[in-house]
């Protein structure tokens, strides 16, 4: 299919120039003057490939060990400590998919998989172990006003001495960060339970991805001088983003965990769509596009190819992401 024939196609979502980024905010705006909460309320069960499959039946069972965590919240903790790399070290000396330091773990890990072992290495044993650890961190501080989860948090940050004398999520910049980002990123690993709100800078976002329709691809590319403007599927999503200001990381399976999952009924244009071969494992996203609307995106394709749209509904699409500040700030740096 023409661009020119997708163009048509797209019609009543996808118009010109100015005219249709203005409709897209007042269409933005609506549906937020519409919607109720976003994301949140309840047990929160895991997004389609959020976990690589390998993990997700862990993450899913050991995340519901005690109220203070879900699978969500497991997940998030699991990809900030190591990105689900079981052969993570740190410079600290923190080991595993769950980064213990053998101080910690000669106290807290268990033998999660019943072989009659404790390996930090083995993520059998090392996600348990995490959950487990989380749960004994929030036994220590039930007794302290606020929200368990984030007095939880708090504990595993700064100790559980320091939230219990401040009664609650002590004053530490850190801690205050450290319990943020992770329940920030908790939403980005949830399944949604209701309607997710839209993003605020989704038009200007598409409005930049407009402007480069016809740019030639290049591997690699992040739209520089010396890349002769030209972008690869990821960097111009980053670029997208970072023009409304919002640093987005460099490759599609990173910007995936940049907020919540809106389902395929549910997106709206400026959510970012993504492609795998691998439809249980965010990790192996190769491709992202920035959703226009009518069942179009906005991509860069490949190699030969130029900026353009093209349909989203193909055996390989893997989910959508709604962009938000938060989110994208979540982010590990290396993961």
């Amino acid at each position: 299919m023409t661009v020119r024939k997708a163009w048509i196609v797209a019609g009543a979502a996808v118009a010109v120039g100015l005219s249709f980024v203005m409709l897209l905010v007042i269409g933005v705006y609506v549906v937020a003057g519409n919607l109720v909460n976003g994301v949140g309320g309840g047990a929160k069960a895991l997004a389609k490939g959020a976990v690589p499959a390998a993990y997700t039946d862990l993450v899913q069972k050991w995340g519901n060990l005690c109220s203070a965590i879900n699978p969500a919240l497991l997940a998030a903790q699991l990809y900030q400590e190591s990105g689900f790399n079981p052969n993570a070290k740190s410079p600290a000396a923190a080991q595993g998919i769950a980064q213990f330091i053998p101080g910690t773990w000669a106290t807290h890990g268990i033998d999660g998989d019943g072989d009659g072992d404790r390996d930090v290495w083995d993520p059998k044993d090392a996600i348990p172990s995490a959950a487990s650890y989380d749960c004994k961190l929030a036994s220590y501080v039930k007794d302290v006003p606020g929200d368990p989860t984030k007095n939880m948090l708090a504990s595993y940050n700064a100790g559980a001495y320091a939230v219990i004398k401040y009664g609650g999520v002590p004053p530490y910049k850190e801690t205050q960060n450290y319990v943020k980002t992770i329940t920030t990123l908790e939403e980005s690993f949830a399944a949604p339970v209701s309607r997710v709100d839209p993003s605020k800078q989704a038009a200007g976002a598409i409005y930049y991805a407009q402007k480069k329709l016809g740019t030639p691809y290049l591997w690699g590319g992040e739209g520089t001088a010396a890349d002769g403007g030209r972008f690869d599927c990821s960097g111009l999503t980053q670029a997208a983003y970072d023009s409304v200001g919002i640093s987005l990381p460099r490759v599609a399976n990173d910007q995936y965990n940049a907020g919540p999952h809106p389902a395929r009924g549910e997106l709206l244009p400026g959510d970012l769509v993504f492609f795998s071969k691998d439809l249980n494992n965010s990790r192996a996203i190769h491709h992202v596009g920035i959703y226009v609307g009518g069942g179009y995106m906005i991509d860069a394709p490949r190699t030969g190819a130029v900026i353009r749209f093209d349909p989203i509904d193909t055996p390989e699409y893997f989910g959508a992401t709604r962009v938000t500040e938060d989110g994208a700030k979540a982010l590990p740096t290396t993961v």
